[in-house]
């Protein structure tokens, strides 16, 4: 029998997530997700506050960079407000703020900017070559599935994408190289309204995903070791070029440095096809127990 909480079509729950209640023209109001540790995950709320911003801009507008900081911890028990504040809107650019709020208390903080299609120079980095098709990688249903444990339903059956590893997977066992890098495929189960704001809000939503695991690779570690603590404290994406988010997208990800029980991890997401969509950055609390390290 299904947990009552998971969703039966998740790529629907992130729709209706994402399909925030207008209050003013500038206030919004959406629901949380169910999470097995009762904390709202981090790129449901990075997701929901760039739909809020993006709601306040003209359609021609689109989010070409976003700064954000993870304040305290949502509750899934509780809808969250979310207020815009417009910074400026010029010939060619427009700012917006977000603060995510409940019982009276900002949660997360965002700055976005948004620009006109424009034209200018071109170049990209380089999407890496000799890649196993996603199709032929083992999906988190494969390797969780069987396992009865709220986390690992929650993984293998609750997230709206299907996330493939290329090198193995480290929810249950750590890597056996210790690297700090890795790279995966990733899209949503099917399809996606044919929309820039939810494909924009999806993207940022499943950017969240995996972004700290190049520091768990790096010191052999992985998400089951009893103890582990993690959050994020702060995200920043940008937006370089159009994507489908319910196709394959690659990501590629690294730790330059961890240090203070924090790790910063850098990501690239390219297009099936090469293209360079997105850049993410992400640095995150992560405490081990003395006796796992």
């Amino acid at each position: 029998m299904q947990n009552p909480e998971i969703p039966s079509d998740p790529v629907a729950d992130l729709v209706d997530v994402l399909n925030l209640e207008r209050v003013s023209e500038t206030e919004f109001v959406g629901r949380t997700q169910w999470m097995p540790h009762g904390r709202v995950f981090g790129g449901q709320v990075l997701a929901q506050s760039l739909t809020a911003a993006t709601l306040t801009v003209p359609e021609h507008r689109l989010v070409h960079s976003l700064h954000s900081y993870f304040l305290r911890p949502g509750d899934v028990s509780k809808k969250i407000n979310f207020s815009v504040e417009i910074l400026r809107d010029g010939r060619s650019f427009s700012a917006r703020r977000v603060h995510a709020i409940q019982d009276d208390k900002p949660i997360f903080s965002m700055i976005a900017s948004f620009q006109d299609l424009d034209s200018g120079l071109e170049h990209q980095d380089q999407m890496p070559e000799g890649l196993p098709e996603p199709e032929s990688l083992p999906s988190a249903q494969d390797l969780l599935g069987s396992i009865e444990h709220p986390a690992a339903k929650y993984w293998s059956t609750a997230r709206p994408f299907d996330v493939r590893h290329i090198e193995p997977a480290i929810y249950l066992r750590p890597a056996k190289v210790q690297v700090a890098k890795q790279m995966l495929w990733f899209k949503a189960f099917s399809a996606l309204p044919d929309s820039t704001l939810v494909q924009s809000a999806a993207l940022a939503y499943a950017s969240d995903y995996s972004i700290l695991e190049p520091i768990l690779r790096k010191h052999q570690l992985s998400w089951a070791v009893p103890g582990l603590s993690s959050a994020s404290l702060d995200h920043a994406m940008w937006f370089h070029r159009p994507a489908k988010v319910d196709q394959w997208l690659l990501y590629v990800q690294d730790s330059p440095s961890a240090q203070g029980g924090r790790g910063l991890s850098f990501g690239k997401i390219f297009s099936q096809s090469g293209e360079l969509v997105a850049s993410v950055a992400q640095e995150g609390m992560l405490r081990v127990p003395t006796s796992s390290t």
